[in-house]
């Protein structure tokens, strides 16, 4: 195994490894609220807009009391549509306040509020618990993956947890592309901070160019 790979895994976390939850100021847990606000977070990061404007955003619903599913869909579509507008999340907007209303409708009439119960229902079967999620409006195979990634930190379970998206960015930097070895590599890193890392090294060609001149 490359040292080389090591030193850009290490620059990488060290610079790079904050989850998305974090910066949105999620404080992560198996309960109830915060892992409804990462759906809704997840579902805001898999439209085709900046990842910092949906961070932007996920924390404007919040200040807006939009917090659980009860308040989300007790809300008027307009404060919705006006919250996500205060984030910049203007392109979308519309259609998006109509799906997160649905979705916390269907999270309070199916699971009573509680992602757990969906987990529940799959048996913990991480292919099942994507699958589920991907009934809620606007959540599609990408809103899943990212809830996943980052849920893993939370759901042992479901780690590691390193999509798509989070191997293009071990490809952008010249690592391996099979999670075990990308592991291997990270050490001690939580797998949640790995993924969140490649994924900013996918995103942002920035960050890829930096931690390989760091590395060097």
């Amino acid at each position: 195994m490359s040292g080389g790979q090591r030193r850009i895994v290490r620059e990488l976390v060290g610079a790079h490894g904050q989850t998305y939850a974090d910066e949105a100021g999620i404080r992560l847990k198996d309960t109830p609220q915060p892992l409804y606000r990462l759906l809704v977070l997840a579902h805001l990061l898999s439209a085709r807009i900046s990842a910092s404007i949906a961070v932007a955003t996920a924390r404007a619903l919040s200040e807006a009391g939009l917090r659980d599913p009860r308040r989300m869909a007790g809300a008027d579509w307009q404060e919705r549509v006006d919250a996500l507008g205060r984030g910049g999340y203007r392109r979308y907007d519309e259609r998006t306040a109509t799906q997160l209303g649905e979705g916390a409708e269907l999270l309070t009439e199916r699971w009573g509020g509680d992602l757990r119960r969906l987990r529940d229902e799959a048996e913990g079967d991480v292919p099942g618990v994507r699958r589920l999620l991907q009934e809620f409006p606007g959540v599609g195979p990408t809103g899943a993956d990212i809830f996943l990634r980052e849920a893993q930190l939370v759901w042992p379970e479901a780690a590691p947890y390193l999509d798509r998206k989070a191997l293009q960015g071990a490809e952008r930097l010249g690592l391996p592309g099979d999670p075990d070895r990308l592991l291997a590599l990270a050490g001690k890193a939580e797998p949640a901070v790995l993924a969140a890392a490649l994924v900013r090294a996918a995103v942002d060609k920035d960050v890829a160019e930096q931690t390989l001149d760091h590395a060097a």
